[in-house]
Order: structure tokens, then sequence, then C-alpha cells
């Protein structure tokens, strides 16, 4: 494909956030600034997480410092490799060509990963319990919970609470050492169980799972909550400014107890919130969109109609777009629900300004143009990009028989209606007008041709080029189309929020995919998985990773107009 057409620079991002970290650049707080996008790899990346990539490197980026990229690998129970890789790949697809150069790796080349420091923040929760700061519980999760109390009622002591240091010691030592069952004892923070703060109730900072990780197989039995590995794993690798979204805002004492009781060397992370997105016709919880795959209602984590990354990505969504539509939204402090249409506003724009145009009729009709003879050519011309001469022309032959989309011929229309029908005229794009002559119907009453006359003086260069008709239709010489599947994907979900009565599963949209056999012009012969095109008319199309050259699949990405507002 051609050059995409240049567009202007977009204003640089402003909100609460970059204030602060502006602030601190401007009275040198740090010698770098040091971000971080933590994700738990327990699932594929979604639309939220879009969100705080852009605002995490976007941070990095533009103050000249680095984002590191850590896997969250505390529960290895719902951890895979999977998510690991489909990660590191949705991270990479994102900022390539906008933030890849502030990317925070490992010397390997590798993300992080909190398991990376799993024998220092052991050592960690060894100097707490040394300090009286943390103690061996052995009340069950479920007594715990209870002796945890609720926002309207204190918490009680654990009758455990006053171990000993040594023997607090002793019992930690032995939990790692595999002797306890899952679930028989747990490292606990000692606060005040009185707390308004219900995270500040004694937090629970390890846990017996005797469970292989993904990344260190059998070394450890005993695995941090997020809570501890999230401040520690920040303070190791030099993070200045941890950005989370505003459910953490609670959690933030304890990420700022647990540093400072350490007496740790300053300067320490800073832990600063932000409203998530949420984003209407869709859930983001990766429970639910797991639930989604796993009972076969979506064709896997990147089935086109899911929010994930890389579902976007198989449909044809470009980066660009998704960057575009998260510096729209801004960062606030406010929740609420975003409207899809500003996501998809974002994707059409940025399409329409990189897609190159075809032809493609995905409800065929047939069309005879009696005036021509079998075998004849007229040869006609296509642009590529109306606005982009760099993308040059393609070659289109009008032959005897052409298809056009079935919508644009009715034998009794309503007023107003300007395609083709008994008695009146249409322009076909890129070739002549043609007129009406009669139709052909089956024994049932059917259509099976519509004849008509071509006027090939109206062609470009030609005397009556010029003159006007109300309509313009697009089509495909059926001597030369190639029949394609084309996959209509639509919104995942009926309503703007399909969670807000507990049942999702009810609002799932049965016309979300629907599958059509299409004809399209040769020229998509050439097409290569991942590049979109405007089928004219249409919408925006993309060849699907399942394509092969006997059975080409597009994808469609979005369609030009938003029919869900009307």
């Amino acid at each position: 494909m051609s050059d995409p057409v240049p567009t202007a620079p977009a204003p640089a991002p402003s909100d609460f956030i970059r204030d602060i970290v502006a602030a601190h650049v401007a009275e040198k707080r740090y010698p770098q600034i040091v971000t971080r996008f933590p994700p738990e790899p327990n699932g594929y990346l979604h639309i939220g997480h879009a969100k705080s990539i852009c605002l995490n490197f976007g941070l990095a980026k533009e103050n000249g410092g680095r984002c590191n990229l850590r896997m969250d690998d505390t529960n290895p129970a719902k951890e895979d490799v999977e998510y690991v890789d489909s990660i590191r790949q949705d991270v990479s697809w994102l900022i390539a060509g906008w933030a890849d150069s502030v990317l925070g790796l490992k010397s390997d080349g590798g993300p992080f990963y909190a398991s990376d420091y799993f024998s220092q923040i052991y050592a960690f929760a060894v100097s707490l319990i040394e300090k009286g700061k943390a103690y061996v519980d052995d009340l069950s999760p479920e007594e715990t919970e209870k002796y945890r109390g609720s926002t309207d009622r204190p918490g009680t002591d654990s009758p455990y609470r006053n171990r000993t240091v040594a023997e607090n010691l002793d019992l930690f030592r032995r939990m790692k050492a595999g002797e306890f069952p899952d679930g028989a004892r747990t490292l606990r923070a000692k606060l005040d169980m009185s707390s308004p703060n219900i995270w500040l109730r004694d937090p629970v900072l390890y846990r017996i799972r005797h469970t292989s990780h993904h990344q260190t197989g059998d070394a450890w039995c005993i695995y941090p909550l997020y809570d501890f590995a999230h401040g520690l794993s920040d303070y190791i690798e030099g993070i200045t400014h941890s950005i989370c979204t505003l459910e953490f805002e609670v959690h933030r004492p304890l990420y700022d107890w647990i540093l400072e009781q350490l007496d740790l060397p300053k300067p320490l992370p800073k832990q600063y919130e932000f409203a998530r997105l949420s984003l209407g016709y869709t859930v983001m919880s990766k429970r639910k969109l797991l639930q989604l795959v796993t009972e076969g209602i979506v064709d896997g984590w990147d089935d086109p109609r899911m929010p994930t990354i890389s579902a976007m990505r198989r449909r044809g969504v470009p980066a660009s777009a998704l960057r575009k539509f998260a510096q729209l939204i801004g960062v606030t402090r406010f929740n609420g629900i975003t409207d899809v249409a500003l996501l998809e506003h974002a994707i059409r724009e940025e399409l329409n300004a990189t897609s190159e145009r075809r032809l493609a009729v995905l409800r065929p009709i047939k069309v005879v143009l009696t005036n021509l003879a079998p075998g004849e050519v007229v040869p006609c011309t296509a642009v590529n990009h109306p606005a982009n001469e760099a993308a040059g022309s393609r070659p289109l032959a009008l032959t005897r028989e052409v298809y056009i989309e079935a919508e644009d011929f009715m034998e009794t229309p309503p007023p107003k209606y300007f395609r083709l029908k008994p008695g009146g005229e249409v322009r076909l794009k890129y070739a002549c007008i043609i007129t009406f002559q009669e139709l052909v119907k089956d024994a049932s009453g059917a259509v099976v041709e519509i004849r008509c006359t071509a006027d090939l003086t109206t062609r470009s260069g030609e005397p009556n080029a010029a003159k006007k008709v109300k309509g313009t239709i697009h089509w495909v010489s059926a001597r030369d189309a190639k029949p394609v599947e084309v996959r209509l994907y639509d919104r995942l979900f009926t309503v703007p929020e399909p969670d807000a009565d507990g049942d999702f599963q009810q609002h799932l949209n049965p016309a979300s995919l629907e599958v059509v056999t299409a004809q399209v012009e040769p020229a998509l012969a050439q097409a290569q998985v991942g590049e979109t095109y405007q089928f004219e008319r249409m919408g925006y199309f993309t060849l699907d990773r399942s394509a092969t050259a006997d059975r080409p699949v597009f994808n469609r990405t979005i369609p030009l107009k938003d029919t869900w507002s009307k």
C-alpha cells in the first residue's frame, strides 16, 4: 500500500497527572521519570489497558524517561505463558513507532516480572517480622474475612496476632519450606483492625500456594499478594510514579506504609490514581471475558467482537486510532461510561486518512448491460485514495455482466430513492451512467438479473462525462470478480451497560456476526493479512489471519457510518 495521508500533529495532552509529573520535573525531584505498566498475566489486555499503556508510556516519552513492562505474576494459579506472550505482543504493537524508545526491558530483552524479585520480597517480609510489623496467622480464609469486620463494624484481632518475633520467623520459614498445606497459614501485616480503611486491617502479605509457577517453577510455595509485591517491585525498579486506577486509592496507605516501615533509602515511589475506562456496549472484567471465551460465545480472546487489544488488531483497528482515542477521553478522577461511538469515531477518522479504496459487493445481484457485447471490455480507472495522489490509481474492466449491491435496486422504491429503480438511471462509480431496461425473474418471482443499457459517453474524458445523476453506486465485473468470505462484525451487546443488572449475557447481540459471500475486484487478491481497505460505500475491512489464497476472509473493522445512533 502507499504511504498514508499525512495528518496534523495532535496537541500535547494535558491532565492532572501530567501536571504532577511536570511539577516534579521542574523541581528536579528525580533524576529521571520512570513509570511502569504492570499487567497480571491472567488474561488478554483490553481497551482499558490500552488507556493505561498510553498514559504510562506517554508520561515517560514526554519527559525523557522510561516505562517498564512488568508482569504482576504473583498468582500462578490463574496465570499462563499464553497470556504473557499476548501481553508482550499487544504492548509492542500499541507503542511501535510512538513510544517504543522508552520501553524498559531486562538485559535479555524480556519484560520484568514480579517473580524476579521473590527473594528480595521474601527478605523484606522477614524484615517486617523482625520489626514486629508482621505475624503468621492460622485463621482460615473464611475466618480471616469474618474477623476483618465490615465498613460499619471494626475488625477483631486474630488470636495469633501476638506471637513472638521468633515464633513468627520460625513459622514463616517453615511456610517457605513447604511444611504446611494451602490455606493453613498466612503472613499478615500488623496495622489496625479498627481502621476505617478496611484494607488496613492487618492485610494478608503472603499465602501458601503449592502451585508451579510459569517463571520460577517449583522454587516457591508461598507467594506475595499484589499489595505487598507491587510497591516493593516499584522500589526495586526505581519507579518514580506508580500510576493506578481509582479502585487502588484505598490501597495507597498500605503501599506507603510497607515502604516506610522498611526504612528504605529515598526517594520512594509514589502512587497516583486515575479513573479507569468503562466503555459502553461492552464488559471489561477479565473474568467475564474469559467466560465468553470458555463458553464458546466468542471464538477466542482475539474474536473481533471482543474489547481486547488483540481482537481490535485482528479486526483491523490501527494502533494509532487507540492512541488517539486515549487522548480524546483524557485522564480524570471521575468514573463514568465512555460512549463507544467516540472510539468508533477515532477509528473511522484514522482509517479514512490511511486506507486505500477498493470495490466489493457484499450482497450481489447481477446487472446485464445489454448494449455491451459478450467479451467486450470497457477500460476504466479507479482512484486508490481521493486525498492522496501518491496512492495512484488502478485499472478496472467494465464488462457486459456486473454485480451491484442488492440494496442498490428496488422494484417499488420509496420517495427520494436515488439508486437503481424501474425507469431510473444511476452512475456506476469510475465507469458510466446506466439506465434501467427490464427485470428477469425466476418462476418464484425472485429477481434473477437486471437489464440495463450503459451510456459510454458519460465515462471520464467522454463528451457527456459531466452529465449529472442523483445516484452513484459501486460495482464489480462479474467476469473478474473474486468470491470471498466477509464477516460483518457488530457490537457484541445491545445495551450500553450490559452488566448493570448482573446478567450481561442476556444482552448479547444476536446480530453481532453475519457471514456473507461477497464479490470483490481483482486488486483485493493482493491484500495482506492486517491491511485495511475501505470497501467503497460499505465500510472498512481487513484480511483476517485465517485467510488463505484459496479462501480469502475479510473482517469488517467498522461501517462507514454509525448505524446505532439511529
